[in-house]
């Protein structure tokens, strides 16, 4: 693979230090899904002062951005929003707004990508060309990568590319793997209604405290006998209600929970599975439920020859860049994109070295601004050794 590395390094040689000032700006200025408005301009100002033509998506949020010649384009991917979580890593740019903050370090995908962006720009001529996706939304379910797609935005490209924060890895590796990266995540809402009635004749009315009982233990086990274990599927419950007399059956009550799998045909039978198992354990009770199914995201499947394209980006920014990586149990709306174009997505190694890491969705997730040139090179050897 011939690599543009010459090009990243020229550009890094001019404005590395950049990089942090444009992360800490957006850092301190965390906006939630749909409503990255400042920071949607903030790209959109950098990229048209560069002489590129950013087009903001329909919603007011997120922007596209072709560089290159015309054709089939190299798709790179940076998500933009914050999770509603109050920051407390004491940083001198931590987040300014009150129970927001970027603790997935999509402040540093963002300006991964928009040096990736003036990277490109500056090279006097692309052998192929690039489709930059500023996404917004990537926090919430089922994801604004469906927006993205809606708007026709994947018209054109052939592959698709991504990078993501992982704290697990130290600053100057990059982990990626074949197949699942993610996991699906749905949502099992069940809300159960019964008569209800006194502790001491349970015989006269149905039970609603037991019927929630057998589907807690029930569903899960249920599906661990119905699914192949090698496809990572779990099934666990985050919440319960029911009740708050104890010689009371009581009348309503609720069970909320998740269900993952790592494995995409899985993800697609599993919402008949679970209906059809909550059905068969339900009936005998007599107890009436409304199963409220919300799918999420499909996993993250890298394809193996967009992965070897990844995995010789990678080694051309250094030859022991390259790192093993688990399957990850969380979603991803990146995924999104692979149902339309193959592609894949590696973890940037963000980990200092020194000290424990602090995992991202905590409030004291920071990371080693090193990473930042680190993706910014990889970012554009990709946009080479995609071309279609």
């Amino acid at each position: 693979m011939t690599t543009m590395s010459g090009i990243a390094d020229a550009w890094l040689a001019r404005h590395e230090s950049e990089l942090s000032v444009w992360r800490r700006h957006i850092h301190a200025n965390p906006e939630l899904a749909r409503n990255e408005y400042a920071t949607t301009e903030f790209v959109r100002a950098k990229l048209a002062a560069a002489g590129l033509e950013p087009r903001i998506l329909p919603n007011g949020t997120g922007i596209i951005c072709d560089i290159g010649p015309d054709g089939a384009r190299v798709g790179l991917r940076a998500d933009m929003d914050a999770l509603p979580l109050q920051e407390f890593t004491g940083a001198t740019y931590a987040s300014t707004v009150p129970g927001v903050s970027h603790a997935c370090g999509h402040d540093a995908h963002t300006t991964v990508l928009l040096g990736t962006a003036l990277a490109l720009a500056s090279a006097p001529a692309l052998p192929v060309g690039v489709r930059l996706v500023f996404q917004p939304a990537e926090e919430v379910f089922p994801g604004g990568a469906l927006d993205v797609v809606a708007t026709g935005a994947m018209n054109g490209v052939a592959r698709m590319f991504a990078l993501h924060c992982d704290p697990r890895l130290e600053v100057g590796k990059i982990g990626i793997r074949v197949g699942a990266i993610t996991s699906a995540a749905d949502t099992v809402e069940l809300v159960l209604d019964s008569p209800g009635g006194h502790t001491s004749r349970p015989h006269l009315t149905t039970d609603l405290v037991y019927a929630i009982g057998t589907v807690i233990t029930g569903l899960p086990g249920m599906l661990s006998r119905r699914i192949d274990p090698r496809t990572a599927t779990v099934m666990v419950w985050g919440a319960v209600s029911a009740g708050k007399a104890p010689n009371a059956i009581p009348q309503t009550g609720m069970l909320t929970g998740t269900v993952r799998t790592g494995d995409h045909d899985t993800w697609v039978s599993l919402e008949p599975m679970v209906r059809e198992v909550v059905d068969g354990l339900l009936k005998p009770t007599g107890v009436r439920y409304q199963l409220n199914y919300r799918r999420g995201v499909p996993p993250v499947v890298n394809e193996e020859h967009s992965t070897r394209i990844f995995e010789d980006a990678i080694r051309a920014v250094c030859p022991d860049a390259l790192a093993d990586t688990q399957q990850s149990g969380g979603g991803e709306d990146f995924s999104w994109y692979l149902e339309e174009v193959p592609g894949a997505m590696a973890r940037l190694g963000v980990w200092s070295g020194v000290g424990e890491p602090h995992d991202i969705h905590q409030p004291t997730f920071d990371l080693d601004e090193r990473a930042l040139a680190v993706g910014v090179r990889v970012m554009v050897n990709l946009a080479l050794g995609g071309q279609p």
